[in-house]
């Protein structure tokens, strides 16, 4: 997409995807975040990074906690009884991911590729 839009309207379609984002994962709470992670290279922690990240970007404390609140709709440890459960995993051996099929990816603030 050309660069036409003005930055406000560009920052507004972002948002909405990024809110529309949320909503899906949010119905998808049988998505675990190692699933994502290791076919997507970047799971719901991630996005709780970067939104600390570029939140600190804008001035803005934002602290991890207030962060996933935002990602996961509520308090993470609430969402992690409710609705964490069993990692996939090939029956060989530890999850994989999907660039390096020799071992697992973690998320890292400040890393926008999530890898």
């Amino acid at each position: 997409m050309p660069d036409t839009q003005p930055a406000e309207q560009l920052t507004r379609i972002e948002a909405a995807v990024f809110r529309r984002l949320l909503q899906h994962l949010d119905s998808r709470k049988d998505v675990q975040n190692i699933d994502l992670m290791n076919l997507a290279g970047f799971c719901r922690n991630c996005l709780s990074k970067w939104y600390m990240a570029a939140a600190e970007e804008e001035g803005l404390a934002v602290d991890y906690d207030a962060a996933r609140e935002r990602v996961y709709g509520m308090p993470y440890e609430q969402w992690k009884q409710r609705y964490q459960g069993e990692a996939t995993t090939p029956s060989n051996g530890p999850p994989l991911n999907a660039t390096n099929r020799s071992r697992p990816v973690s998320c890292r603030a400040g890393d926008p590729a999530g890898s």
